[in-house]
């Protein structure tokens, strides 16, 4: 199996390599009529909105059960980690289960930063289980292992890759019916409660990919601010980044309607479409509520309404990147997690090595935003003047350069590691950090369809918040 996805991934990067660079600057791919590709593929001319139920208000958790029991349900697996399961949020759910009669088993053994044996331990558990419905407490990591484990207990033939995304696996579409799946979140950050996406550190390879389909959405998120009370402020702050480069990158993604190729069945359009005009809305909504409360949220773990509203941005940016997709700070973001050596972030409290993966985004955002302005200049002001920048007599050309300052600012004023020295990596370790970034291309593609603004063509600031280098 992971000879097969070296030889994939080989094969594809030899291709990448030989691929002529197609950003604004030296194609006219970008000035062509919307619809048409310059080779005369068609690209898409639609785009889809899924996303999943969301309930929201404070102790909204205690319905869990009743909600599974309108479901029918009779068998539950509740998934979660070690340190949560021994916090009110899974305390909370674990009564109302009882409360409501219904039968359950915990799989409290979720890795945070989840890996491909990771999530085959759960598949593992939970297809010797025969459940009927799923309940998964936690943040992104136990959400995305309880989504996998969900689609491979329900179609147990299945490879492990058969639905992982290309060039790591074959990417095939999910056509098996899946069970009733209610996520709680209890991190301000990833929004996987609104998504059908799982992502994975593949570590044959030390990539990070995942699965990518509409089918492996939660059924139901029960968004509970109390649960944000229980958070450590580098987790609310870690958390928080991810939801502004959510945003960011969805809104600046490559439009729907130049994406290509135009897909041949509405089951192979991707769950990441490119930015369009309803996700455009969650985006710009969830940068707003992040520019007003993150800083408090991180400050005050008293402060309420600022935790319930970041609570709340967390989904509305899934919402809008969910559908949209993300790009280079999440394609560069996963090296930087994967090759960490001995940096344990402040606030976690793991057996490994860890770079949260909201920090691993952000780190190289200035770099990034630099660089796409030239695509979209007139949004990348727009989000710039949403995070504080006076925007009255910038120009055009100053866009990038506008946006990358006023993210500097603001990760400084939250007191974020200065770029990845402060992290542990020098710079003898670029040439691996490259090395890494290369797949990752690849696999957005996959799961993005080539949604970069600037493919192929890549610049970034590795040890600092400076320019790019």
């Amino acid at each position: 199996m992971a000879a097969a996805a070296r030889a994939r991934v080989a094969h594809l990067l030899r291709q990448l390599q030989r691929a002529a660079c197609q950003c604004p600057t030296h194609s006219h791919t970008y000035s062509q009529a919307p619809g048409f590709a310059p080779s005369g593929i068609s690209t898409d001319y639609a785009f889809e909105m899924a996303v999943s139920n969301i309930r929201y208000g404070a102790g909204v958790t205690k319905e869990v059960g009743m909600d599974l029991q309108n479901m029918g349900a009779k068998n539950v697996c509740l998934m979660t980690d070690k340190n949560l399961s021994q916090l009110p949020p899974v305390q909370m759910v674990m009564d109302s289960l009882v409360k409501n009669g219904i039968n359950f088993k915990v799989y409290d053994n979720v890795r945070v930063e989840p890996t491909d044996r990771s999530f085959m331990e759960a598949i593992e558990f939970v297809k010797r289980g025969a459940f009927d419905a799923y309940v998964a407490v936690g943040g992104g990591s136990t959400m995305d292992t309880c989504k996998a484990a969900n689609l491979y207990a329900s179609s147990p033939h299945s490879d492990f890759l058969d639905y992982v995304n290309a060039p790591i696996g074959k990417g095939k579409p999910v056509s098996v019916p899946l069970k009733p799946l209610i996520a709680v979140p209890t991190t301000s950050g990833t929004g996987s409660e609104t998504t059908g996406v799982a992502i994975f550190d593949y570590e044959h390879l030390k990539v990070k990919t995942g699965i990518a389909s509409r089918a492996i959405k939660p059924t139901l998120g029960l968004i509970d601010p109390l649960h944000t009370l229980h958070m450590p402020d580098r987790v609310v702050a870690n958390s928080g980044f991810d939801v502004l480069c959510h945003a960011l990158e969805s809104y600046t993604a490559l439009p729907y309607h130049m994406r290509s190729p135009c897909p041949s069945n509405p089951i192979t359009r991707p769950a990441y479409q490119g930015s369009n005009p309803i996700s455009d809305i969650w985006a710009v909504h969830a940068l707003r509520i992040v520019a007003k409360y993150l800083k408090r949220a991180v400050r005050n773990p008293d402060d309420l309404e600022a935790r319930s509203n970041m609570h709340l941005a967390s989904a509305f940016a899934g919402i809008g990147f969910g559908n949209a997709g993300v790009h280079l700070c999440h394609g560069m973001s996963y090296p930087i997690s994967g090759l960490v050596k001995t940096y344990k972030a402040k606030d976690y409290n793991v057996d490994h090595p860890l770079v949260p993966h909201g920090l691993s985004v952000v780190l190289t955002s200035p770099a990034v935003f630099t660089f796409t302005a030239q695509m979209s200049p007139e949004r990348h002001l727009e989000t710039a003047e949403i995070l504080g920048a006076d925007t009255c007599t910038a120009r055009i050309p100053d866009a990038g350069p506008i946006l990358a300052d006023t993210l500097r600012k603001f990760l400084f004023d939250l007191d974020v590691d200065d770029g990845l020295a402060a992290i542990g990596y020098s710079s003898a370790d670029i040439p691996a950090l490259v090395k890494g970034t290369l797949p990752q291309v690849l696999i957005l593609q996959a799961m993005a369809s080539k949604l970069a603004p600037c493919r192929f063509h890549l610049r970034v600031s590795f040890l600092g918040t400076g320019p790019a280098t």
